[in-house]
């Protein structure tokens, strides 16, 4: 007898005892359901370097998790027997196998949780959904730090993370007696700037298998796929934040912003990606940037700012998107010009926005847009509709929109 039935989403991919639905599981006596739903893989326009990096993320955490003794039901988006979509494989696998509860992590989509609240009517078991704690704040602290506010502006929330997380902090106030050097972190790439050698990742077994898979079945989708470089295991995520923290992150603060043509990294953090699949814990990474600090590898204008990309944009677009989608807050936030959250990534990357060099789009090339907590939105702008004509996606016999 099956006790619980975990799903597990595609951007869930942390440790069990990083994720709510995961932390109290019995392998001995749960399930974990993982789905490759072909649903959400044509709902919008995806880079191809994202469905790989999801996709070949997935397939690596399914085998980690039944290394740890978890029965892992996963459903691949070609399984001749897949209904397509999330909901219709959590009915199919609570059907089989007959749980006494279903668990899941709440999902960072408003059109999601919908669907889960559409599908619990139905159900014989109960649904139980838990909030996602990875982020550092959840729904009830934002909308009591958001009731009576007549704007929301992300730098008096971020103020209040950094005291309650107790980052960056000299007693009551700020490292270095300020909140924020934004002002030191603009300035212009020198002409002839030498620019830091980057780590990327080879892809694995796993992936490489996943890049002929996505070029078989999406061979004129938008986003070239022999550039590939991202994490899609924990240990790959682990050696890109390495190399940040002792190559990148001392240079980051000045250039943090810069772009220049033909240089698709500059001193950009790269573990965004990571960071949204939970390969990498937010927390966790502006502890090891305090650090760096406190330690004399790296000025304090570079460490705040990438921990104001986690501790305060990451953190406020989240929460403030989520009960936007949801109809829930009438806020507006000042001054919002800043790129939507899915182009937003931590240490300054904003894939899909780069410098042309000879007619051909960097972002096409070189960079996939990332699992983001505003879904539908990271999809439409980073895809940028530059998909185009009426490219299709066949799979399990289906044949739909990429």
């Amino acid at each position: 007898m099956v006790r619980r039935l975990i799903l597990v989403l595609g951007d869930q991919l942390s440790p069990p005892n990083r994720l709510s639905s995961l932390r109290e599981a019995d392998p001995g006596r749960d399930v974990v359901l993982m789905v490759e739903a072909a649903e959400e893989m044509t709902y919008a326009p995806h880079h191809r370097q994202k469905l790989v990096m999801v996709l070949a993320a997935m397939r690596q955490h399914a085998e980690a998790l039944r290394g740890t003794g978890f029965e892992v039901r996963y459903v691949r988006h070609d399984d001749p027997a897949t209904s397509g979509g999330l909901t219709g494989e959590l009915r199919r696998a609570a059907n089989d196998l007959q749980p006494e509860e279903i668990w899941l992590t709440r999902s960072g989509e408003w059109r999601l949780e919908r669907a889960f609240d559409d599908l619990e009517v139905s159900l014989s078991a109960p649904i139980r959904r838990l909030a996602d704690d990875r982020y550092l704040c959840d729904a009830e602290t934002f909308e009591r730090w958001a009731k009576g506010r007549r704007e929301l502006r992300m730098e008096f929330f971020y103020r209040d993370m950094r005291r309650r997380h107790g980052i960056l902090m000299q007693g009551d106030q700020p490292a270095g007696g300020r909140w924020n050097f934004d002002a030191e972190n603009r300035r212009r790439l020198p002409k002839g700037a030498s620019t830091p050698e980057r780590l990327i990742i080879s892809p694995n077994a796993v992936t490489q298998g996943l890049i002929a898979e996505i070029a078989t079945l999406s061979p004129d989708g938008f986003g070239e796929l022999d550039a590939f470089g991202w994490a899609t295991n924990l240990q790959e995520a682990e050696d890109l934040a390495r190399h940040f923290f002792a190559d990148i992150l001392p240079g980051f603060g000045d250039h943090q912003d810069a772009m220049a043509r033909g240089e698709p990294w500059l001193w950009h953090g790269r573990l965004s990606a990571a960071l949204n699949l939970g390969l990498l814990d937010p927390l966790d990474l502006c502890r090891r940037a305090e650090a760096q600090w406190r330690a004399g590898r790296a000025p304090l204008n570079a460490v705040e700012g990438f921990i104001r990309q986690i501790l305060g944009w990451r953190e406020f677009r989240a929460r403030d998107l989520l009960a936007e989608d949801a109809g829930l807050s009438g806020h507006q936030c000042a001054g919002r010009r800043q790129p939507p959250a899915g182009l937003l990534l931590v240490g300054g990357d904003r894939h899909g926005l780069r410098g042309r060099r000879g007619g051909r789009d960097e972002g096409s090339r070189l960079c996939a847009p990332h699992p983001a907590a505003d879904g539908d939105r990271q999809s439409r702008h980073a895809a940028g509709r530059r998909a185009g004509g009426d490219q299709r996606l066949v799979s399990g016999g289906l044949r739909r929109r990429l």
